[in-house]
This record gives C-alpha cells, sequence and structure tokens, in this order.
C-alpha cells in the first residue's frame, strides 16, 4: 500500500486540528465573549468598531488596488502583482466565510432566538442572509486571515503586519458581540489553507498579466 502523500498528510493534520480548535473554543465561547465584551465601554467599543470596519472586503479591496496601480506605475509589475494576489485571495477566503454561514445558520451572540445551528431553517421558515443567524464562521474574520495568510506567502514581514490587523479585527468580532470565539478560530482554519491552495493558481497568472500590463504602458 502507497503512503499519503506529504500534501495529503498536511491536510489531514490541519483538519484533525481546526477541528480540536473550533471544538475548544465551542467549549469556552460564552466565557470568552462575555470577557472580551466591550459593548458596555464607548471608547474600546469605538475602537472595536474601527477594527470591525477595516476587516470588511471593501477595505483591503480598495487598498489592493490602489497600492497595485501605485507600483505598475513606479516600474514594479512584480510587487504590484503580489499585493494584487494577497487582495484578491482576502477577498475569496472572505466570500467562502460568507457562503458557509449563510448554510450553517448560526445564532449570533445577541440573538433573540436561543442559541444554536440551525442550517437554512427554523421556526418554520427560511433563514439564508438572516444577519442574526449568520455567525459562522465569521466573514471578517475570514478575510482578515486570508490577507495575512496570503501576505506571509509572499514576503514575510508584510505577513508579519497584516497578522497584527488580523487579530485585531478577530478581537473586533467577538468585543462587538457580533460573533463568538468558536467562529473567529472556524475563520482562521478555513482561511489559510484556502490561500495555500490559490496561491499556485493565482499568482502565476498575476505575475503573467501585470507583466503584459507593465510591457504595454511602457510602449504608449
Amino acid at each position: 500500500m502507497t503512503a499519503p502523500s506529504k500534501p495529503l498528510w498536511n491536510a489531514l493534520l490541519w483538519l484533525l486540528a481546526g477541528t480540536a480548535a473550533v471544538i475548544l473554543a465551542l467549549v469556552v465561547d460564552n466565557q470568552v465573549d462575555a470577557a472580551l465584551d466591550a459593548t458596555k465601554n464607548l471608547p474600546l467599543h469605538q475602537f472595536a468598531w474601527w477594527c470591525s470596519k477595516l476587516g470588511e472586503g471593501w477595505a483591503p479591496a480598495a487598498a489592493g488596488i490602489f497600492f497595485a496601480v501605485i507600483f505598475l506605475l513606479l516600474n514594479r509589475p512584480g510587487v504590484a502583482a503580489r499585493i494584487f494576489f494577497v487582495m484578491l485571495t482576502c477577498e475569496l477566503t472572505g466570500l467562502a466565510g460568507l457562503i458557509l454561514r449563510i448554510l450553517v445558520g448560526r445564532t449570533r451572540p445577541l440573538a433573540h432566538a436561543p442559541q444554536g445551528f440551525y442550517g437554512i431553517w427554523h421556526d418554520g421558515h427560511l433563514i439564508i442572509g438572516k444577519y442574526e443567524f449568520s455567525s459562522f464562521p465569521s466573514g471578517h474574520a475570514a478575510t482578515a486571515v486570508g490577507l495575512a495568510t496570503a501576505a506571509w506567502l509572499v514576503h514575510r514581514g508584510w505577513g508579519v503586519v497584516v497578522a497584527i490587523y488580523a487579530l485585531a479585527v478577530m478581537w473586533s468580532r467577538i468585543a462587538l458581540q457580533a460573533h463568538h470565539l468558536s467562529d473567529v478560530v472556524a475563520s482562521a482554519m478555513l482561511a489559510v489553507p484556502l490561500a495555500l491552495l490559490l496561491k499556485p493558481i493565482l499568482l502565476p497568472s498575476m505575475d503573467f498579466q501585470f507583466g503584459n500590463l507593465h510591457r504595454a504602458w511602457r510602449k504608449k
């Protein structure tokens, strides 16, 4: 019998570790949610609100497009391609999180319904897209962790800086009582391998496309 390949082993180990991390987070959700609650602390709440706002998909998209254009104009198409790859990756990991949370139907911490996972149906009604049932996983966290992972894959220094941003976004979603701890942990478990899978697919294409753009622009 042939032994499983290293990538397969890594995927299985990540799946096991991720499952264990989410289960552990589920156990301590209530305690952590209460400890990080910033809804009654106005200055902290405002800071969390800004962190959360910057974790929305539009923020890295706008920044990514802006800096990609700047570096392209500075004759650095390789850097522009990497920036665009990082931005596109985080948008896709965020999208994956959004799709999953629609299907899982978990209640948010402040939901009126009893806490639980309801899927797409509750109390005789379809709950797809209902804010109250869109907690697991966190789209903000999936976007931020995807951004940090993609940044790390192309430049370790960028990755460290963006990881701080990602941690701030993850904290803010719990502090605002928009998500449970397990929601943001699940987002990280989803975003990291997805970013790893997207690199060999997207990065060569970005390098090629930005190289073509740069050559076309230089000819004008």
